[in-house]
């Protein structure tokens, strides 16, 4: 038997004792000096036993069930993702946002690299660094869900390339801090450059790079793009389009400037649509083996035996209440009617 306590086992007893003994005692007094209406034996008895069964769900009890080998990645990943308006332009699987079609793609880069470090870098009219190195997969998922694109009437023209400086930065950061760790880039956009200047350069940070690649999202027919408010709402934007010139403004992807990211970085690039499963490169060397990262118990759970216990104690509580109160109320009834 194993146990798995959610909280201490001297915490849990120290909770669970004086109530214990406070049951304890009402029971004896139930068997000593019965009183008309009141719990009797029996039921401070299974009060007891439901006590004793949420202390025993608690331990989280177990038995091995087997040994399963485990892949752990020494990587750090960045993720450089578009969040300008254009991402949500509507050319992806049909007529979705490209930004469901990035959602999914994280998720799929999650799962590819068990045990990395990932980091999570925005940009639109800046950069932003908005989930520093973590192993927490399940806050770069929260962060890549909730994102939203730039609010339309705040924007006033971006660059793919503004987040090149923040890049380096993060990237040669992670390599002095664990210069043993590989480092792979992943970088999400359409690669439309809306200011007039000419995308800076990424070379800088090829040096730290050992893989990765650019995603690029779009279709070479455009999307149109709802007008972005910075809500919440699934219906952002209501039903408005941008325009431009008086018609509706259709977002086309820039494979070359895509293409020129991926050569300055040395990462191969590749168009996403939603009818192609996504290729990932695999991880640097630096990635552990089976053997190398050992094997983890399984443990078959047993807690929910304890809960079953519960429920049931719960459903005759509830069925006794429910008699209780039906009988009182005809006894008031009745006593009305007198």
């Amino acid at each position: 038997m194993i146990f798995q306590p959610v909280l201490n086992v001297f915490l849990l007893i120290l909770l669970f004792t004086p109530v214990l003994a406070l049951t304890v005692w009402l029971l004896v007094r139930a068997i000593r000096t019965p009183a008309p209406g009141a719990a009797g034996p029996l039921m401070w008895a299974l009060r007891i036993v439901m006590l004793l069964a949420a202390f025993g769900m608690l331990l989280r009890p177990g038995i091995p069930g087997g040994t399963s080998q485990t892949l752990a990645t020494d990587t750090d990943i960045i993720i450089v993702l578009d969040t300008t308006a254009s991402i949500a332009a509507e050319d992806w699987n049909g007529s979705e946002q490209r930004l469901e079609g990035v959602r999914a793609d994280v998720q799929s880069i999650v799962e590819e690299y068990p045990g990395a470090r990932f980091s999570l870098i925005t940009f639109d009219a800046s950069a932003q660094q908005r989930l520093p190195l973590t192993t927490d997969t399940t806050a770069l998922i929260s962060a890549v869900e909730i994102v939203r694109p730039e609010v339309t009437v705040q924007s006033k023209g971006s660059s793919i390339s503004i987040a090149s400086t923040m890049l380096q930065d993060v990237l040669s950061a992670a390599a002095e801090s664990a210069p043993d760790r590989s480092r792979m880039v992943f970088y999400l956009g359409d690669g439309e450059q809306t200011i007039s200047d000419e995308p800076d350069s990424f070379s800088g940070s090829a040096a730290y790079v050992d893989g990765g690649a650019v995603f690029g999202y779009g279709t070479s027919d455009g999307g149109p793009m709802r007008i972005t408010t910075g809500s919440f709402d699934a219906a952002d934007g209501g039903v408005e389009y941008i325009e431009y010139q008086g018609q509706q403004a259709l977002s086309v992807v820039d494979d070359a400037n895509l293409q020129a990211i991926g050569a300055d970085l040395g990462i191969p690039y590749l168009l996403r649509s939603a009818d192609t499963a996504i290729e990932l490169p695999e991880a640097p060397t630096t990635t552990t083996d089976y053997a190398a990262s050992g094997e983890v118990g399984n443990i078959i759970e047993l807690y929910w035996i304890f809960a079953l216990v519960i429920i049931a104690a719960l459903g005759i509580e509830i069925a006794r209440a429910t008699v209780l109160l039906a009988r009182m109320r005809g006894e008031a009834i009745h006593g009305g009617a007198r």
